[in-house]
């Protein structure tokens, strides 16, 4: 039997989420157009980002387009954006997962990889935010979805320099939350721990002992996987989310409770 509510909930919906030629955007990208949006994909590498909308498109019967580009600069996300609104005329979900932090013990950073770790997670966001909400305001509605981290509650090893980058988009989605209530926009964060991604692969290749101190805190005794993080995208994305903004919901096993 047909679950309809899953199928036709976000039926004319129009939604952008970043990061999602693979892992957890891939997923959350998945989820939304399963339940009837239209999605922009976008990524950082134009074969696989092309490839991921071909292959979320041949599973939907919505409509999937891409768009590739480092969306820490602000040109990009003026393209994606201008992209998205040519296509279908709307932004009605915006769902800010582009991210992929350089993990390692704080003095081993570099210049170069603290900035490319704030660019990826927070410029991506901020930027995103910022060229979406006149158009979410001018219609009256918006559903914006962070994808943070529960490291930033955990203080998990070797992440001060993600924690500062997703440590912001957590704060940020606060502020927003309360400026554009009024305009019947909902501005929220899902907050993951470890989870069975390629992100956490690359990690296990270099330190596997490190990666399992991480699943070790998780009470569930096992990573996330990218399915239950897009579940609860899902639900935010939805109208029957409509009175809750504001909030960092933590999807994480229970390695932070209350």
């Amino acid at each position: 039997m047909v679950d309809l509510r899953l199928s036709e909930s976000l039926k004319e919906s129009v939604a952008i989420v970043t990061g999602s030629a693979r892992g957890i955007g891939k997923a959350i990208a998945i989820k939304l157009a399963k339940s009837g949006a239209n999605v922009l994909i976008s990524g950082t590498d134009e074969g696989r980002t092309r490839d991921a909308a071909e292959e979320i498109q041949s599973l939907v019967d919505s409509e999937i387009s891409y768009y590739a580009g480092d969306l820490s600069n602000e040109k990009n996300v003026d393209e994606m954006v201008d992209h998205t609104l040519t296509k279908w005329g709307k932004i009605d979900i915006l769902v800010n997962n582009a991210g992929g932090g350089v993990i390692l013990p704080f003095l081993e950073q570099t210049p170069d990889t603290l900035k490319t770790t704030i660019d990826r997670n927070l410029w991506t966001a901020v930027w995103s935010c910022y060229k979406v909400l006149p158009y979410m305001v001018k219609k009256g509605y918006g559903r914006i979805i962070n994808v943070g981290a529960d490291s930033v509650r955990n203080g998990l090893w070797d992440h001060a320099a993600y924690n500062a980058a997703k440590g912001g988009v957590h704060a940020m989605t606060t502020g927003l939350a309360r400026e554009f209530a009024k305009y019947d926009i909902t501005v929220n964060t899902v907050a993951p721990p470890a989870v069975d991604c390629e992100a956490l692969d690359r990690i296990r290749e270099r330190d596997s002992k490190l990666v399992d101190k991480y699943i070790e805190i998780i009470p569930k005794g096992r990573a996330a996987n990218v399915e239950e993080v897009a579940d609860a995208v899902w639900y935010l994305s939805t109208k029957g989310a409509s009175f809750v903004t504001g909030q960092v919901i933590s999807v994480n096993g229970g390695s932070n409770m209350l």
